[in-house]
């Protein structure tokens, strides 16, 4: 058992679930995003064929589904619509931001943003990297973190708003890579990792700034239970802030051979050669990440993290 704070005990349980043994997941097969569903079903999306896998709670895959059509497998956040579950997918790679059913299927596409950074001839590339929904009002917003490092809202049947780009708060966004919605008091609260910047931002539902906090190196994305944030490092460990104050209540799976280089730039951490694609090797232990990047709180507290 490990005990990161006083609230937040935990067992590492080590290849609770493995990702199918395919040609495309050997090829690649990060997985990136994962939530638990009301049933206790674990949800990942990897990047592979049949990208959107379904495990039961025991970690045995019930089912695979995609084919093709989501092999740059990126953001995924569960969210309640009218009474039911439903799915947010991104793909990196497409730009296909897709609401689906917990099965995969497609019921709402987004378009790519009306904005000028995607127009002329400096345009940059559109890559989104997760979206989430305003529980409040059904509204739904969509971080670019690996193009023009914006942050663009849709009304709830899809058409484009607004953008912010963070300099309406704590400054420029620099890849604000995951994001999702927290009601605290009845109020819905958008937090968003802005990753290169090494910081979390919240904004409230309508795009304006709240607050900032600094207790994070390289945060990927947010889940939320009982007040806690739980915020994976890629270079690397879980945190779990107080969703208020955003100060750390402590950190869990720290490894030993990646993190940030001392002095340096963000990017590229210290880490081992041919890292993150350590599997097999030696770095690879029970007890420490090695690049976590999704992580999801089921409703009795236990946390599954990819």
């Amino acid at each position: 058992m490990h005990t990161v704070a006083p609230a937040l005990t935990f067992e590492w349980l080590d290849r609770w679930a493995r990702i199918p043994d395919t040609p495309s997941g050997r090829a690649n097969g990060r997985t990136h995003g994962v939530i638990v569903a009301a049933d206790g079903r674990v949800i990942v999306f990897h990047q592979a064929d049949d990208a959107l896998l379904t495990f039961d709670p025991a970690g045995r895959l019930m089912s695979a589904v995609g084919g093709e059509r989501w092999r740059g497998a990126h953001g995924l956040t569960r969210i309640m619509d009218s009474g039911r579950e439903y799915l947010w997918l991104v793909d990196q790679d497409s730009a296909e931001v897709v609401k689906t059913t917990l099965t995969g299927e497609v019921v709402q596409t987004l378009p790519r943003p009306d904005h000028p950074a995607y127009r002329g001839a400096d345009a940059k590339r559109y890559a989104p990297t997760w979206a989430a929904q305003d529980p409040a009002t059904g509204e739904v917003w969509v971080a670019d973190g690996y193009g023009a490092s914006l942050v663009h809202r849709y009304d709830r049947i899809g058409r484009y708003r607004a953008t912010i780009d963070g300099t309406e708060g704590a400054g420029r966004f620099n890849s604000p890579h995951g994001i999702n919605f927290l009601l605290r008091g009845g109020q819905p609260e958008l937090f968003i990792s802005d990753r290169a910047n090494q910081r979390v931002v919240v904004y409230d539902g309508e795009g304006r700034f709240l607050r900032q906090g600094d207790a994070v190196h390289s945060p990927c994305g947010f889940d939320f239970h009982d007040g806690i944030a739980a915020v994976p490092e890629l270079f690397t460990g879980v945190k779990f802030l107080d969703a208020t104050t955003l100060g750390l209540l402590g950190e869990t799976g720290v490894s030993a051979v990646v993190g940030l280089n001392p002095g340096g730039p963000w990017w590229p951490p210290r880490c081992p050669e041919g890292w993150p694609d350590l599997a097999g090797s030696e770095q690879v232990r029970p007890g420490a990440f090695n690049s976590p990047h999704g992580a999801a709180f089921a409703p009795n507290g236990d946390v599954y993290v990819v």
